[in-house]
């Protein structure tokens, strides 16, 4: 089933061309993966996919529906996005903030109901965040709150999650544990998951399809295990890569 589709997308920053009829279809259970270099794009094209700002031309479908004919709110009933940099403009503690991922479902002057608070607390429980949960949100670290922020999205729990570099800050072992959950939780909830990464290494282990953003509008797309080639990816960065295959796992490293 298809969630999210685009239809000869075009796209542009001034004189720098991101996509030309870009063509995706993300499925339920997919998981994609966009690379490519620093200032080609990447977060531009996901806050695109998101409704954030207008693409040139082309058609951004969400549940088989344009995306220009939805609300915001219709929007974040079906959408969800993990964005880079977080502005905590006004003074909350860290259930608080989590607990904004269910007001998307929640009827105007509605209050949350004890399922929501449930919701919210068990995001946090998944992000192993349950201590700080009365802690105000601007005494967290960077890597604390960015785990906020995937409870956030877990709490909003909708069928499509754009994740603009989702182990930004993170420790290691947390960077692991939550695109895990995150990527088994699309299998199992029929969700689909486009993210921007820098690691080539977490696009192999997490990701099944792939937009490569080759620059001046050439884009690459299709399956992870055709498109994640030693060639490819060394005309994708300008540098010299080479792949380690060992017990069935591979590695990409620079030569």
């Amino acid at each position: 089933m298809s969630l999210l589709e685009t239809s000869a997308l075009n796209l542009s920053i001034g004189d720098t061309q991101i996509c030309e009829d870009l063509n995706i279809d993300c499925e339920a259970g997919d998981v994609w993966g966009v690379l490519g270099r620093n200032g080609k794009g990447k977060t531009t094209l996901l806050h695109t996919l998101a409704g954030l700002r207008p693409a040139n031309s082309g058609e951004i479908l969400l549940n088989q529906k344009n995306i220009k004919d939805l609300t915001r709110k219709q929007i974040a009933q079906q959408l969800g996005v993990l964005l880079q940099h977080h502005e905590d403009s006004f003074p909350s503690t860290v259930l608080e903030t989590v607990i904004t991922g269910r007001h998307p479902h929640i009827q105007q002057w509605q209050w949350e109901s004890k399922t929501d608070w449930d919701i919210a607390r068990k995001a946090l429980e998944t992000v192993q965040l349950t201590h700080l949960a009365e802690r105000q949100i601007n005494q967290l670290s960077g890597g604390e709150r960015q785990r906020v922020s995937i409870a956030t999205l877990i709490t909003q729990n909708p069928d499509v999650l754009l994740l603009d570099e989702p182990n930004s800050h993170l420790d290691l072992k947390y960077q692991i544990q939550l695109l895990t959950h995150l990527c088994e939780q699309a299998k199992s909830k029929q969700q689909c998951i486009l993210m921007t990464l820098h690691d080539l290494n977490l696009a192999v282990r997490y990701c099944n399809k792939v937009i490569l953003l080759m620059g001046e509008g050439k884009t690459i797309t299709g399956d992870t295990t055709q498109l994640l080639t030693e060639e490819n990816l060394s005309q994708l960065y300008e540098y010299p890569i080479t792949r380690l295959n060992s017990n069935g796992l591979s590695a990409f490293l620079i030569k």
